[in-house]
């Protein structure tokens, strides 16, 4: 097998992968921050992020892996205020709805997943690391990072400052002494309400930044050996994480590897909270989209290839899946026995270990379920074999397609009386009640078939 190989944002080059202290690896993905639903383009990131992990374990690595909550920030507070909830209320709920979505999207639950909340003390302890290096220095807003006290600043992002995040910074700002320094610990005003804890060097909450660098630390150690997120947190959160990191440990690197997804757009540009124009898993589900359609649309582009969505492209897509699935169910209904997997079949292994090349790796799943030189017990068993990189759970789904419920079956058996009666209109009213629940009516010249559209499972 091809060794596993991933571009590293930090070099800016393709590298093969060798961890630490193989064969355990150690992972931090940037996890949500709980202050409303999550929109389809931030859940391309764990998606990609589970991608990685499952490829790791089928390169039989044991995947050490963290992903945090954000739990406390200018928004989660502003947020609970709104609703008139304490935090922990207010960020438990929407922590909720998006284990519901990672859940639908059948992504593996991480190792551990720290909130922010539960790790003041090391986060305490570690700005004051900071503060005694001479690169915390206090104000009268809080604690700030002194950026010229770390080395190579920037590096991960090419550029200190970028157009897109000139905004972010200015949230930040505050009473600091260079406009690109940043908030370690912000202390308590009242608009924040009953947010605060103590600290030696003043009552207060963390800032963004310092909350993932403190969870890495206390969960995986000084150094890592990936680090993930969408390429918005290049700057300034990742570059931020590592010169804070870096400082206060004096190991270089943080990171090993630095792994970052490409933006879900819509025809007017980035999909954003912000912009207003974002879309939600659950509306994909109210439009009969299977949340596993949606899945499969995003492999077929590589990670870091900025998609654009359509309800066309994506309704494509769920058809392609659906052939996929029903395929399946087919070559199973024509095995008897159990079948074996094919070695490597059309270097599978090395297209996924170059870089999670999942577009060329969905192109031989497709090759594989049509290629008549092997039984179908053997394509089904590779295929599922697949699937432990693709999590599309094809296997629980071709068997789910094919059954038929008891009430579909009785709307049928309606209609093949009143088509008998040729009672037309009835017939045809029965017909786009049965599709309505989504399943498709196929008259043949003897019998009607009756199957199972991917919606009717959503």
């Amino acid at each position: 097998m091809q060794s596993l190989k991933l571009f590293d944002t930090l070099s800016g080059e393709k590298k093969e992968f060798t961890p630490l202290s193989a064969p355990e690896v150690t992972m931090y993905n940037c996890g949500p921050t709980v202050y409303n639903y999550l929109h389809i383009g931030n859940l391309r990131t764990f998606v990609t992020n589970d991608i990685l992990r499952r490829t790791l374990e089928w390169n039989k690595y044991k995947v050490k892996q963290v992903m945090n909550i954000t739990d406390v920030d200018d928004k989660t507070i502003r947020g609970a205020q709104a609703e008139k909830e304490s935090l922990a209320d207010f960020t438990k709920k929407y922590e909720g709805f998006f284990l519901e979505d990672i859940k639908a999207l059948n992504i593996e639950m991480p190792w551990n997943m720290p909130h922010a909340t539960e790790y003041i003390t090391q986060i305490i302890s570690l700005i004051e690391k900071l503060i005694a290096s001479g690169a915390g220095y206090k104000t009268d807003d809080g604690i700030y990072f002194d950026v010229t006290k770390a080395k190579n600043y920037g590096a991960l992002s090419r550029l200190e400052k970028r157009t897109e995040t000139k905004s972010r910074i200015a949230k930040d700002e505050y009473d600091k002494e260079n406009p690109s320094d940043f908030a370690l610990w912000k202390f308590h005003k009242e608009e924040d309400g009953d947010v605060k804890w103590p600290a030696s060097f003043g009552e207060g909450r963390p800032g963004w930044h310092i909350e993932c660098s403190a969870m890495s630390q206390a969960l995986l150690g000084d150094t890592i050996d990936i680090h993930t997120g969408g390429i918005d947190l290049i700057f300034p959160h990742h570059t931020n994480e590592i010169a804070q990191s870096e400082t206060a440990t004096g190991k270089h690197p943080f990171v090993r590897y630095w792994l970052h997804g490409a933006f879900l757009n819509v025809a007017e540009g980035k999909m954003a909270k912000s912009a207003g124009n974002f879309i939600r898993l659950r509306d994909l589900k109210e439009k009969g989209i299977h949340p596993l359609s949606y899945r499969y649309w995003l492999l077929r582009a590589h990670y870091r290839t900025p998609v654009t969505f359509s309800w066309e492209v994506l309704q494509g897509a769920q058809t392609g899946f659906e052939n996929v699935v029903r395929k399946i169910a087919d070559l199973k209904s024509k095995s008897n026995s159990a079948g074996s997997v094919i070695p490597n079949f059309f270097h599978f292994d090395e297209i996924i270990n170059d870089d999670l090349d999942t577009p060329l790796g969905l192109g031989i799943l497709h090759g594989l379920l049509v290629n008549e030189s092997y039984t179908p017990a053997d394509r089904v068993a590779t295929a599922l074999s697949m699937d432990k990189i693709f999590g599309l759970n094809l296997s629980e789904l071709s068997e789910e397609i094919v059954k038929i419920p008891k009430e579909i079956l009785a709307l049928n058996e309606q209609r093949e009386i009143a088509r008998k009666e040729k009672d037309w209109k009835k017939s045809d009213e029965l017909r786009a009640e049965i599709e309505k629940l989504g399943y498709k009516v196929l008259d043949g010249a003897k019998e009607t078939t009756i199957e199972r559209n991917l919606s009717s499972l959503v």
